[in-house]
């Protein structure tokens, strides 16, 4: 009886933990929706767009014909580029608040002193001297942004400025000058602040500009990405089909399956606002919390790593139909893709798609195969075949798969490319075998 009473209070504590946190999952998804911030936020919000422009265009297809019907779409397409021009508004201010972020993150870790641990355990910090000259063109750079100053102390921010700059004589530096002087005989001409604010800008770029250059900055070498030598440059460039633009090999994102570059990450992004509007967070959560269970095994497991987050969609989406092989619970956010065998590394021929719960269960499981019966092991075995069959494909699984796997020899079911390639969520017409009971 007591046993029973705990059972009770153990499930009503799991329900409200479960309850509590989609309501918290649901809050971050409302506040990335209102207040987005970086691109995957701006792919949560077109993703949701999608998802309303379809339900629009299914509700005016099934209660509207004819001419009716053209007017209603014409309509339609107009609400929707009112609504992406106001998503784009709030692009180009999450894009400046976040520039001015990566600013000031700069010149943080170029003025940061040197930390370490000391014999005593201890932190130590030390300023160098060229830290010490970061600090003092940061210090330099903040007060150029200040607002609301007089005359006075904008002038002496305008001198102090010049007299750093002229340490040293190079056309930045002369263009530089050149606009302070000119922002100078504006004030005393009395020119309003308002009338200045583009001027005032170009001499806030050019400084930062000034600051980023490791001969005047040596601090900044160590943060840059762009490499000193201009030759290296001239390496690893590609041509982008989709803007036509000779890019860098950074510029592109390469797909686990991919043989040949195509469009660059502009291109790309730019085709999922206006067409695809694909929303991965969900997936990319998943893809690091199987990344980091991995990683606790230390059996040098890499095949996860090799994977992305369409890849991970596909194969479970695609093979076994965003559900749990189990209970068929179909929310995504409860379902995870755990080892089939514990023994072996994980793969997209070695996992099975459990809830979070049935994943910690299975997890106990040394021989799954005994555990669940012949079945349901056939079952999975087939969803293995279908995994394996996509994702050898894949160059360098491929050549993983020819050095460390055996073929396996077990047929696949007749509508297997349906499976695979239809994109359904359940198993409608997959000639495998019902689940029998008491399977587990």
């Amino acid at each position: 009886y007591q046993r029973r009473v705990r059972g009770i209070e153990w499930e009503k504590k799991e329900e409200e933990r479960k309850r509590k946190e989609k309501e918290r999952r649901l809050k971050e998804e409302y506040q990335r929706r209102m207040q987005p911030l970086g691109k995957e936020d701006f792919d949560l919000v077109y993703h949701a767009l999608e998802l309303w422009r379809r339900e629009e265009v299914e509700n005016i297809n099934a209660t509207k014909s004819g001419p009716e019907r053209k007017a209603a779409l014409a309509g339609l397409m107009d609400e929707e580029t009112q609504l992406i021009a106001s998503i784009q508004r709030h692009k180009l201010i999450a894009k400046s608040e976040l520039g001015r972020k990566n600013k000031k993150g700069f010149l943080d870790k170029c003025a940061a002193p040197k930390e370490w641990i000391g014999f005593d355990g201890m932190p130590t910090k030390m300023d160098t001297p060229y830290t010490m000259r970061a600090k003092d063109l940061k210090m330099t750079y903040e007060s150029l942004d200040k607002r609301y100053l007089t005359r006075e102390e904008r002038l002496d921010i305008l001198l102090q400025l010049k007299l750093t700059v002229k340490e040293h004589d190079c056309k930045l530096t002369k263009d530089i000058v050149e606009l302070i002087d000119r922002e100078a005989d504006l004030l005393m001409r009395g020119t309003k602040e308002k009338n200045l604010e583009g001027l005032r800008q170009r001499i806030s770029t050019l400084f930062l500009q000034y600051i980023k250059t490791p001969l005047f900055n040596p601090e900044a070498a160590n943060l840059l990405k762009v490499p000193e030598d201009p030759s290296s440059l001239r390496k690893n460039i590609y041509y982008c089909r989709g803007c036509g633009n000779y890019l860098p090999s950074t510029d592109f994102e390469l797909t686990t399956n991919a043989r040949t570059i195509g469009r660059c990450r502009k291109c790309k992004d730019l085709d999922g606002e206006g067409r695809l509007r694909e929303d991965f967070s969900r997936y990319r959560s998943l893809l690091q919390s199987i990344r980091s269970t991995e990683e606790s095994y230390s059996d040098e497991s890499r095949i996860i790593f090799l994977l992305t987050e369409a890849d991970l969609r596909y194969l479970a989406e695609n093979i076994w139909g965003a559900q749990s092989v189990l209970s068929q619970w179909e929310d995504t956010y409860d379902l995870t893709l755990v080892r089939w065998n514990k023994r072996k590394e994980w793969s997209p021929w070695n996992c099975i798609l459990l809830t979070n719960e049935e994943a910690r269960a299975h997890s106990k499981l040394s021989k799954p195969e005994e555990a669940y019966g012949s079945v349901f092991t056939q079952k999975v075995k087939y969803r293995h075949i279908l995994g394996k069959q996509h994702f050898a494909s894949m160059p360098k699984l491929a050549d993983y798969m020819n050095r460390n796997l055996k073929s396996v020899n077990m047929p696949l079911p007749s509508n297997a490319d349906k499976v695979m390639f239809g994109g359904r969520k359940k198993d409608d017409g997959l000639s495998l075998p019902p689940l029998a009971e008491g399977a587990m």
